[in-house]
């Protein structure tokens, strides 16, 4: 069977030791983030998660969702536990007093999404869908909209969703046929269908509160004549009761490889009031805030999935007798050495962890600087931090959930036969770990994301909150010798990572082929140079403190060598690729495919 514990001292490790604790408990609405209340909350969050969402993780799988006459009905247990998930505030930490909500830091949020995902990956698309609703009508809905809906929001007693994919489009939003039509009151009846709707349809809360994308009959073609609008499922009337039914139906839910215990609907419209968010015509910007959120969201669910697997392997690892160690038996009174004697299932577990502690660490970094984009007082710092995070999402998106499938699939091959028999729990993470690289925009769409839209931004403007901190590190560093062995080939990477970005700039410019032929190598090498200066940083830290708590910081310390001995050096070749250009591709004959 597969288990799980939270790994409290590695997150404490990131929160209070790799960055500075009070470098957030400063920012306006933070002061009461002490270490201590931190670390309380991530117990707490984690004792719940893994005596209530665990348990439920592989029933909910094997029993997935049931629809019958239009009506989702989500695998036993999940109600309870989404009621009692809600009355204990957890899907409330981050969201402003104002609606209800705890406002603490995005950092001890994601910590505890992070639990989440690893305990029950299907049940927390329920509340991540409704905390990316809240942060778009956040910024975009009228106070009006705020007033009405985010209390209910916040509390999980509403839930929300995101209706953008159509049949005939998945990507290219442009091709949107929903119609709104606009009404006397203010009000617009949206008609039309959506697909692969998330949380579109369940018994989980009493209303489900859809972001819409669609077009007014008079709007312009393509992306810029779409608007986002607010559709209950249950029409809500001026004293906040729930009125009628809003010509709201699912017409099915999907039949998926992974997240069975999650609803994947098909929406339908009928005429249904909503409201405009944001401006006419100008959906996209609006839609956009909650996707980025959800994009930082999915990164997280990568995370999550890894660090069950690679708990998972090594608990396996550890009991399985197979096998003699190759320098002879290390059990001689056993019939059998246990696997983590032999080196190639230790190349596996290592590698997961090496992802894993180093994704946390990203993790950790992005959300810090969301904090500071939305809480602090210097209109500077703030600005850079909102660069610092345009520039990461795409990476955060793409890298964590293609890490968090492969750690997934080394926890299965740790197992062997073993891991592929769904008893052990092993193969549902490989399973459910998939979709993360699919929705919220393909991956590939990410890379694309990165080297057309955030490379070349103001100047290259994005890329600096980047580079910076990474070159002023590693010039500071130059004199410590106990660093060395993570200096030098850091140093290398980020040279060639500044390279390949000169490069691509310039191709670029002539040709847009050479930037999506080179997009996905050039993210992957974007990714591996962040987690190694992330991982020279957590080394320098744990040499430090070495003696408080040996075991724990010179596995740090062991786990950073194997990063820098086996994973950087990936660098090397993702450079050669992206300077080989895109005549490799894009001459070959359609024909020949």
């Amino acid at each position: 069977m597969a288990s799980y514990k939270t790994p409290l001292r590695d997150m404490r490790f990131v929160y209070n030791e790799l960055f500075d604790a009070e470098a957030i408990r400063v920012l306006p609405g933070c002061e009461e983030a002490t270490p201590d209340l931190v670390d309380a909350i991530l117990q707490e969050a984690g004792r719940f998660c893994e005596e209530r969402l665990f348990p439920l993780n592989r029933p909910g799988d094997e029993e997935g969702c049931h629809f019958d006459n239009g009506k989702v009905t989500t695998p036993a247990g999940l109600k309870e536990a989404y009621k009692d998930f809600n009355e204990m505030g957890w899907g409330a930490l981050a969201a402003d007093p104002e609606y209800g909500g705890q406002g603490l830091p995005n950092a001890i949020s994601m910590l505890v999404e992070e639990i989440m995902c690893s305990t029950n990956f299907a049940f927390g698309l329920y509340p991540g869908l409704t905390h990316g609703a809240y942060n778009a009508l956040v910024a975009r809905a009228s106070e009006e909209l705020k007033q009405q809906f985010l209390p209910h929001m916040v509390t999980g007693q509403w839930s929300g969703s995101m209706c953008l994919t159509e049949p005939q489009c998945g990507t290219d939003l442009g091709l949107i046929r929903t119609k709104a039509e606009p009404q006397a009151d203010g009000s617009y009846h949206i008609t039309g269908t959506k697909m692969f709707i998330t949380a579109g349809e369940h018994d989980l809360t009493e209303n489900i509160i859809h972001l819409v994308l669609a077009r007014t009959p008079d709007a312009p073609k393509g992306i810029k004549g779409i608007s986002l609008f607010l559709v209950p499922k249950i029409r809500v009337n001026g004293d906040g009761s729930l009125g009628e039914s809003n010509g709201v139906s699912c017409g099915s839910i999907e039949h998926k490889m992974g997240i069975n215990a999650s609803a994947t609907c098909v929406m339908n419209f009928d005429g249904a009031e909503g409201y405009l968010v944001g401006r006419l015509n100008k959906g996209m910007e609006a839609m956009f805030i909650m996707m980025n959120s959800e994009r930082l969201a999915v990164g997280i669910q990568g995370l999550g999935i890894g660090e069950a697997s690679y708990q998972g392997a090594v608990a396996y690892a550890r009991e399985r007798l197979q096998g003699r160690a190759l320098t002879g038996a290390k059990a001689p009174d056993q019939s059998a050495d246990s696997l983590l004697v032999h080196p190639d299932v230790r190349r596996m577990l290592l590698t997961q962890r090496a992802y894993v502690q180093g994704n946390r660490a990203l993790a950790v970094w992005v959300a810090r600087e969301l904090d500071h984009a939305k809480r602090n007082p210097d209109a500077k710092r703030r600005r850079e931090a909102e660069d610092f995070v345009a520039l990461m999402t795409p990476i955060v998106k793409a890298f964590m959930t293609d890490t968090g499938s492969e750690v997934a699939n080394l926890g299965m091959q740790v197992f062997g036969g073993h891991g592929y028999i769904r008893e052990h729990g092993m193969e549902q993470y490989v399973r459910d770990a998939r979709i993360a690289q699919i929705y919220e925009g393909t991956n590939g769409i990410q890379a694309m994301d990165l080297v057309g839209r955030k490379l070349p931004a103001h100047m290259g403007r994005y890329l600096r909150r980047f580079f910076h901190p990474v070159r002023d590190y590693l010039e500071s560093k130059e004199q410590d010798f106990s660093l060395h062995a993570f200096l030098m080939p850091l140093a290398k990477a980020f040279g060639r990572l500044q390279k390949a970005t000169a490069v691509l700039a310039q191709r670029g410019l002539k040709n847009p082929d050479e930037m999506g032929a080179a997009a996905t190598d050039y993210l992957r090498l974007f990714a591996l140079v962040a987690l190694g200066y992330l991982w020279m940083r957590m080394a320098e830290v744990a040499q430090l403190k070495r003696e408080q708590d040996p075991l724990f910081y010179q596995a740090k310390v062991d786990t950073a060598r194997f990063y820098f001995e086996r994973i950087l050096p990936q660098s090397g070749a993702l450079f050669a690729s992206v300077m080989a250009g895109s005549r490799g591709m894009m001459e070959f004959d359609d024909e020949a495919f």
